[in-house]
């Protein structure tokens, strides 16, 4: 079980870290716009207006500015900041407790009943007074006649006298006049008279009435998240429900006029949708609903109709490509003219082009980041993911930071967070990281062999062997 802290806008977790500072299944949906959830209670909460975003926390965030970075970018915790504050924690509602899974609990839950609810044994066995069996011994047997037979969940009152044994199962009620139980193997099994040879403790193999919990005990504080452990301790405690926020709907969307489903014909200067699989993964990955568009085409017209149709099953949009520079990049064009998105360059590598805002009447916050596959998982990682996870209302946002050991020498260019991939690797030396040859952000084969992310520092140049270094483990859960 893990609980985390009420979150009330962006957490300590956005500030960089310092020098020696350490830190450690939804369907895919169609390309067709989907109706609203089959849950009433979450399409209640679809059909509301959308939540306006927490205010942000009181006074400016203030952190020193890389001197290398150029005054036409803005830095990594400043896009972050923005998204952060852009998005507010969705309406917390009673769910299934199977579907909360992984969901931090929205308020305290107290138990409404003891835990066991009555006086059960522990064995099967006899169920006898102490004071009757005290001088039973192996050699010296004490031998009670059976009066009768409880089994776990025969829904009947039961009492013994003086003298007397039961039979009883593991979980039957201790009948009342029984102070202990006496296993099996302690006897001679008999079902008319029976053999006792030990002497059993008062209350030996008894479990009373709220030895686990008690009615009236706080049990899972707000902002436990919900393993299977405490949704089995809420099934056994008669919780069918547990209020948490819901798994936020993410809308991902592809653009390119080259892109193509994978499986279908490949024109000669066409290629294969991987990033709307990539991030909708990465979505599931990190707890919410993916909705997978897949690949739109170069025209405003379209793009804008797909991202409208999109909108009524999003709590968040993420679209890959079309947010650069160029003639065609059809994200930027729609969105810029709508004037509720923003543009920048932020000073990092991969990744350096990306928009946030909202979009339409919905004012559903949208997320675009670049179109090469290295750059689109990156950003997921660096901006997305903080998203999902404040939608959610887990803290904290972002990934802990790790210290590695640098397994080799690194060149970095300075004015840009660099973002490198490696392999991460616990030895009996402590942990190391291996910077995977290879920084293009089109090449998916370098990316699928890291587990991890070197960060290096907008000011940093080399870093050499032997250097400690701030790592991003992917794939650790958090």
């Amino acid at each position: 079980m893990s609980s985390e802290t009420p979150d009330s806008g962006p957490d300590q977790s956005m500030l960089p870290l310092g020098p020696d500072e350490t830190e450690e299944p939804t369907p895919e949906a169609s390309t067709e716009a989907a109706p609203a959830p089959d849950d009433p209670a979450r399409e209640a909460h679809s059909s509301a207006a959308p939540a306006a975003p927490e205010p942000p926390p009181p006074g400016p965030r203030v952190r020193a500015r890389p001197a290398s970075i150029s005054d036409d970018m803005i830095t990594v915790e400043d896009h972050l900041e923005r998204i952060l504050r852009g998005v507010g924690p969705l309406e917390a509602y009673d769910q299934p407790i199977v579907e909360s899974l992984g969901l931090p609990l929205h308020e305290n839950f107290v138990a409404p009943i003891d835990l066991p609810r009555f006086a059960n044994s522990g064995m099967d066995g006899y169920a006898v007074r102490a004071e009757d069996v005290k001088e039973a011994t192996l050699e010296t047997p004490v031998t009670l006649p059976v009066v009768g037979e409880i089994l776990a969940g025969s829904a009947r009152p039961f009492a013994i006298s003086a003298g007397t044994a039961v039979k009883i199962m593991t979980g039957a009620p201790i009948p009342r006049g029984a102070d202990s139980v006496v296993p099996f193997e302690r006897t001679d099994g008999g079902n008319a008279r029976v053999s006792i040879q030990e002497s059993p403790a008062v209350g030996a193999h008894v479990r009373t009435q709220g030895s686990d919990v008690q009615a009236g005990d706080l049990v899972l504080p707000a902002g436990t998240v919900l393993g299977a452990r405490e949704i089995g301790l809420l099934a056994a405690l008669g919780a069918p429900r547990a209020k948490a926020r819901p798994r936020p709907r993410v809308v991902i969307i592809s653009t390119g006029s080259e892109l193509r489903e994978p499986g279908t014909h490949l024109d000669y200067d066409s290629i294969n949708d991987s990033n709307s699989y990539m991030l909708a993964s990465a979505v599931r990955e990190a707890g919410a609903i993916a909705y997978r568009v897949g690949a739109v085409d170069d025209n405003p017209r379209s793009f804008r109709k797909m991202l409208s149709d999109q909108l009524v099953r999003a709590d968040l949009v993420v679209t890959s490509g079309g947010v650069s520079m160029g003639e065609k990049d059809v994200v930027k064009e729609t969105l810029s003219a709508l004037g509720t998105v923003s543009f920048d360059k932020v000073a990092m590598q991969p990744g350096k082009p990306q928009g946030f805002g909202r979009v339409f009447d919905e004012q559903k916050p949208i997320i675009t980041v670049p179109g090469n596959p290295v750059s689109a998982y990156v950003s997921f990682e660096v901006f997305v993911l903080p998203a999902i996870r404040r939608l959610m209302g887990r803290t904290p946002y972002r990934r802990p930071m790790v210290h590695a050991v640098l397994a080799s020498d690194l060149q970095s260019r300075t004015g840009l967070r660099q973002y490198v991939r490696g392999v991460f690797e616990v030895t009996h030396r402590g942990a190391k990281v291996t910077p995977i040859q290879g920084h293009g952000s089109h090449l998916m084969g370098s990316l699928a062999k890291a587990n991890a992310l070197i960060v290096v520092g907008e000011d940093e140049t080399a870093l050499n062997l032997g250097d400690t270094v701030r790592t991003l483990v992917l794939d650790r859960p958090f």
